[in-house]
Order: C-alpha cells, then sequence, then structure tokens
C-alpha cells in the first residue's frame, strides 16, 4: 500500500520562495516610488513623468495593498496557511484596480514598449497562478 504524503515536495517550496522573491521586488517598487524625491522623478523617461503627474489619488494606496498583500500571501504559503489565498485574492483585485486605470482609464498602457507592457501584463498573470497555485495545494491538503 502506497501512503499519500501531506508534505510539500520541493517544487513547492521553489515556487512559493520564487513568489515571495517576487513580491518583495514589487514592495520595494512601491517603497521607491513613495520616497522618491522630485529631482529623481525628474531624471525619470517621460512616459514615467507622465504617469507620476497624473496618477490618481487612490494608485498608491491599491499599488501597496497588491504587493503587500501579495508579499503576506507568500508568507502564509511558506507557513502552509489557507488564508494565503484570502490574501492573494485581495492582492489580485488590487492589480485589477491597477491594470484597469493603466489600460482602460488613461493612455499609459498605449505608450508602453513591448518590454514594458509584457512585463505590466505579467503581473496579473501571476496574480492569478498564484491563487490556482494555493488552491491546488490546499485541495491537495497541504495549507491547514
Amino acid at each position: 500500500m502506497t501512503e499519500t504524503s501531506n508534505k510539500p515536495g520541493l517544487l513547492f517550496w521553489i515556487i512559493s520562495i520564487l513568489a515571495l522573491v517576487w513580491n518583495l521586488f514589487g514592495v520595494m517598487v512601491f517603497t521607491m516610488q513613495m520616497t522618491m524625491s522630485d529631482e529623481a522623478r525628474a531624471q525619470l523617461p517621460e512616459l514615467e513623468q507622465t504617469m507620476y503627474a497624473n496618477i490618481p489619488n487612490w494608485y498608491m494606496p491599491v499599488f501597496g495593498i497588491a504587493v503587500f498583500a501579495g508579499a503576506l500571501g507568500c508568507t502564509a504559503l511558506l507557513l502552509r496557511k489557507k488564508w494565503a489565498l484570502m490574501l492573494f485574492s485581495i492582492s489580485f483585485i488590487a492589480i485589477l484596480a491597477q491594470q484597469i486605470y493603466m489600460f482602460v482609464l488613461s493612455d499609459i498602457g498605449k505608450q508602453m514598449n513591448t518590454l514594458q507592457l509584457s512585463a505590466t501584463l505579467s503581473i496579473p498573470a501571476i496574480g492569478l497562478f498564484l491563487i490556482w497555485f494555493t488552491r491546488a495545494k490546499i485541495a491537495k491538503g497541504w495549507l491547514n
């Protein structure tokens, strides 16, 4: 008779750690944007300067929710807690709000080059993946 292990395999840990690194990078970007001086902003490419000049008041708090909920979700995943799913869902909703602003409510998305566009679109894709991944691990009984 074979036993089913309730312990995550190596791939779980690798994906969870990489996801945490990804989200901590997002926290770093958020922190840099929140603390950036006017002089530093003046050195940015024109597209980014335009974005900062026209950004609505709600955008940065939503950005913060997206990255901090994602980082906390990854921490919960590493602790093997089911509430990681709730945090990833909150993060994803915030990501969607950002994407709607970038591609529907402003012209920023239309001005992006291919690299910027692919990087921006990878964010909701990774958010969806983390929700799917967490649900799959809850179904396996790896998260409690």
